[in-house]
């Protein structure tokens, strides 16, 4: 960990050093009711907005009045391979190839089509292993997949906990886990960074471990896409899914991508739901044509894609791909462990922070848990315009991020949060 001072001339010292500091003014900051930013830590639930992002869905606003149907070839950025102007950014910043990335539909709606193909269960191996607090939505998704199936859906759930007294998962746990019940484990699901904790998994790790007792192994990387280095491809995971709108800042509810491991790119008869754009591109419009797969993610595809949403969305990659992924994540672990380094100044007898310390074993998020305190804390603080999260039962996660937060931020917030715990 670096060495850090305290003191708000040393938080501007560090801003005046940064050369990724500029990109802040490339996003709009939310204000108080006296026009002065926020200090927003909250790009793990809804990242902020690119200003470019508004030309960028204006230009396809314009060709749809202009053009109707015929945008789709003569649009500015035609429309029906509007898809593929995303895949090569987006491929870069979750470490896959162009072939494994396809963006599309919405996160759990991603993570069920996900699951038709490579949760297959069969005889005695039918069951799913998932990280213990997993987020709510993938618990709801994997339960409800064991009931499609005709399984009970509490017998056929593995949890992954940690040890008594502990909040972050222990690997060996897991090697026994899957040395007792590997055998019945048709599919491991893990969230790649936990969205309680904040711990970033080891993707490869788990995807080996898994492999070797014949489970298939997918990640939700929702907290984890434009957060954390995920090396998906490298991770050798059969699958993986994440949202937009939070470190890839595409807007509510903007849709999500999906990662397939090459080694799936050419089996048609893998099992999955189809519709029309996962039909060969030469032959879509033939319309009558027996069914004939894409090669690739994108052959997960169902239907013609919101371009309002993936000009969010392009406009998001350009920002990450002018500044550099590498820079970014240099960045966030510096401005992270500022973070760190000024909450354990308030001495662990007032706070506790549950996310590990290893900078390789998590992104930008720290989740702080105040000692003896309840929400009202948090109210406390966001009635100071610091805007971060409470997750019950006790815990504030802040997500510093490097594209539009600075070392000041960082100061005033722990500043703020002092001032509370000694008010």
């Amino acid at each position: 960990m670096p060495e850090f001072e305290p003191g708000l001339d040393y938080a501007i010292s560090l801003d005046n050093s940064d050369e990724l500091a500029p990109y802040r003014e490339r996003f709009h900051v939310p204000k108080d009711d006296h026009g002065h930013d926020l200090i927003y830590f909250c790009g793990n639930s809804l990242g902020l907005q690119p200003k470019i992002t508004g030309s960028y869905v204006e230009q396809e606003l314009r060709d749809w009045a202009n053009l109707g149907v015929e945008g789709h070839v003569s649009a500015k950025n035609p429309w029906l391979n509007y898809h593929e102007f995303l895949t090569e950014n987006m491929a870069r910043l979750v470490g896959a190839k162009p072939l494994e990335v396809i963006v599309m539909n919405t996160l759990t709606a991603n993570l069920h089509f996900m699951m038709v193909s490579f949760y297959q269960p069969k005889g005695d191996r039918y069951k799913i292993l998932i990280e213990h607090d997993a987020f709510p939505s993938d618990k709801y998704a994997v339960e409800s997949q064991l009931r499609h199936h005709g399984y009970d859906d509490k017998e056929g759930l593995i949890t992954w906990k940690p040890r008594r007294g502990e909040e972050l998962l222990n690997y060996e746990d897991l090697e026994k886990l899957l040395k007792e019940h590997g055998h019945e484990i048709a599919l491991i699901m893990i969230g790649g960074v936990n969205y309680y904790t904040g711990q970033f998994f080891d993707l490869k790790r788990i995807t080996q471990l898994g492999h070797t007792h014949g489970c298939m192994v997918g990640f939700d990387c929702a907290h984890g896409a434009g957060n954390v280095k995920l090396d998906l491809h490298e991770s050798g995971a059969d699958f993986a899914v994440w949202c937009t709108y939070k470190y890839l800042n595409s807007g509510p509810g903007s849709l999500g991508g999906c990662f397939v491991h090459e080694r799936w790119a050419n089996r048609p008869d893998l099992n999955r739901f189809t519709g029309w754009w996962s039909h060969n591109k030469k032959t879509r419009f033939n319309m009558r044509d027996e069914f004939d797969v894409l090669p690739g993610a994108e052959g997960w595809q169902l239907s013609n894609p919101p371009i309002l949403s993936m000009a969010a969305i392009r406009a998001s990659l350009e920002v990450f791909n002018e500044a550099g992924f590498e820079p970014l994540l240099k960045k966030s672990m510096k401005l992270t462990a500022y973070l760190e380094f000024l909450i354990n100044q308030l001495g662990d007898h007032v706070v506790r922070i549950i996310t590990p310390e290893d900078t390789a074993q998590r992104g930008c998020q720290l989740s702080i848990q105040v000692r003896k305190a309840d929400k009202t804390i948090y109210d406390e603080l966001t009635r100071t315009g610091v805007i971060c999260d409470w997750r019950e039962p006790d815990v504030i996660r802040c997500a510093p991020v490097p594209l539009y937060n600075s070392f000041q931020d960082v100061y005033n917030m722990v500043k703020h949060l002092k001032s509370i715990l000694n008010a």
